[in-house]
């Protein structure tokens, strides 16, 4: 990250109609190499739009630079076959998630128990940092066991979660 200029992130036209139309598209050019999409963002203008896909693999492995190399040619091979999604002329930047990854999906939160996050919810008073204790399915609802700094345990939907990722420390 360190030297690259800032991207600020544009929606071209509404936010879930480019998510309906470019998730299906990046997730079908993944499926085969055994990754999953964990985040994609939409910037840049209209003369040079910019898709920011970050892949993870499923078999839980860290993600190689030939792993973005791969993903990023199936994905252009499919954005190429259809010139009206963005033209010939946009960006496209593949990469892991990161030490601060997202958390959205039940299995995000299963495979990183024991882990901490940085979580934002008005369950927790907007934002905390806690432990992932465990996900637990309670008549179809999935339902976050989390431990917070002052060892309180505290118990929310999926659905109140408005936003959580990874924490990282650094140790010298």
């Amino acid at each position: 990250m360190w030297g690259r200029p800032p991207h600020f992130f544009v929606f071209i036209g509404d936010e879930n109609q480019v998510k309906q139309t470019l998730e299906p598209i990046v997730i079908a050019a993944l499926e085969s190499l055994g990754l999953d999409l964990v985040e994609l963002r939409v910037g840049g203008t209209r003369q040079r739009p910019l898709l920011d896909v970050r892949v993870d693999r499923r078999d839980l492995q860290k993600v190689t630079v030939d792993d973005c190399a791969g993903a990023s040619r199936a994905i252009e091979a499919r954005l190429d076959a259809d010139p009206a999604l963005f033209g010939d002329r946009y960006v496209l930047e593949v990469s892991s998630p990161g030490m601060e990854r997202p958390l959205r999906t039940e299995s995000d939160w299963r495979r990183f128990t024991g882990r901490k996050a940085n979580v934002k919810s008005t369950r927790l008073g907007g934002r905390a940092e806690v432990e992932i204790v465990g996900v637990e399915d309670e008549a179809g609802v999935t339902r976050l066991r989390l431990r917070d700094a002052k060892g309180n345990e505290h118990l929310l939907g999926l659905a109140e979660v408005d936003e959580a990722r990874l924490a990282f420390h650094w140790k010298p």
